[in-house]
């Protein structure tokens, strides 16, 4: 089920990869004489192409914020390699063309929200004649209000409005490549849908969003491809149909009939009682006609495509039995 690519080769800057990772690693020491080693990431090797939404899904310590920070270049990698639009990971001339929005932003308590965005803009460079433009556009996509913003002190923000404040700043620059660590954190459920249209405006847009999040059904509603991280590796990636299977795969249950057709169109049927099951292989309209045709007694049919989180919880129960 698990879906590795192969290593990328292609190092121009116009490269159609955003991100690019091989055998990536990170490892820190501990204790009080350093004499403890702890890998926080191993191996990892992953790809996302331009104009993707990718989720990386995990429990808390599973490596997805060290992952983030490697690919930021906020920290170095203790081995193997990464590039970001395909210059080598840390480098500062793609800078511009990122943003980022940490899982738990550090603000300055006593600029508005208004005056922090400026303040952003400025690192960047932007005209204050484009600051005018951009910050109210901003503050609309992200449902704050231009007089709070501009009134308000950020120490006087709720949780769920730093959170807005810090996705306005992660776009101000109008990135291609947009790091966003737990989006949804500490919004109601009319903030995690109106962070949901955000990022779908992004993908519309073509741009290319690379996020962690622990709310399984708005990745499986979002990204093109998940990865999981489990114990600092990757243990799949995929699309969502590749590692869910697609939404017209039904597991059929019944009794009576021909147990040789019914191989045939249930592959993986077993039998008891004279009842049987299995995951249906072909149309399904010609499988119930030739249900009738044998007598048979169709007692179940249903979607056989687990959940994302089931299909999490699954992978995780499986590498524990592994362990």
């Amino acid at each position: 089920m698990n879906s590795v690519q192969s290593p990328i080769t292609d190092d121009s800057p116009n490269s159609t990869l955003a991100i690019a990772t091989q055998d990536l690693t990170k490892t820190y020491r501990t204790g009080f004489w350093l004499d403890q080693r702890v890998v926080s990431l191993q191996n990892c090797t992953l790809q996302v192409a331009v104009g993707q939404t990718f989720g990386l899904l995990g429990q808390n310590g599973a490596g997805k914020t060290t992952l983030l920070k490697l690919l930021l270049g906020i920290t170095r990698a203790s081995s193997g390699t990464g590039k970001i639009f395909g210059r080598p990971l840390g480098d500062r001339t793609i800078k511009h063309r990122l943003g980022y929005l940490p899982e738990n932003p550090y603000f300055y308590d006593y600029l508005t929200g208004w005056e922090f965005l400026q303040y952003t803009a400025g690192l960047f460079g932007i005209s204050r004649e484009l600051q005018r433009k951009r910050i109210p556009e901003l503050l609309d996509l992200v449902g704050l209000a231009q007089a709070t913003a501009q009134k308000k002190f950020l120490k006087q923000y709720s949780k769920g409005m730093l959170q807005r404040i810090g996705m306005a700043q992660a776009l101000i620059n109008d990135p291609e490549l947009v790091f966003l660590d737990e989006p949804m954190s500490g919004l109601d459920p009319l903030g995690r849908y109106q962070m949901r249209e955000i990022i779908l405006s992004l993908k519309t847009a073509g741009k290319t969003v690379f996020f962690n999040s622990h709310v399984l059904s708005e990745v499986e509603q979002i990204c093109d491809r998940i990865g999981i991280l489990a114990g600092g590796k990757l243990i799949c990636q995929g699309s969502i149909d590749e590692l869910l299977g697609t939404a017209d795969t039904y597991r059929a249950k019944g009794r009576a009939g021909d147990p040789e057709v019914i191989k045939r169109w249930l592959p993986d049927a077993s039998f008891s009682d004279n009842q049987w099951s299995g995951h249906l292989q072909g149309d399904l309209q010609e499988f119930l006609a030739s249900l009738r045709l044998m007598e048979a007694q169709l007692i179940s049919l249903n979607l056989a495509r687990p959940s994302l989180e089931e299909f999490f919880v699954e992978q995780l129960r499986q590498l524990h039995i592994g362990n």
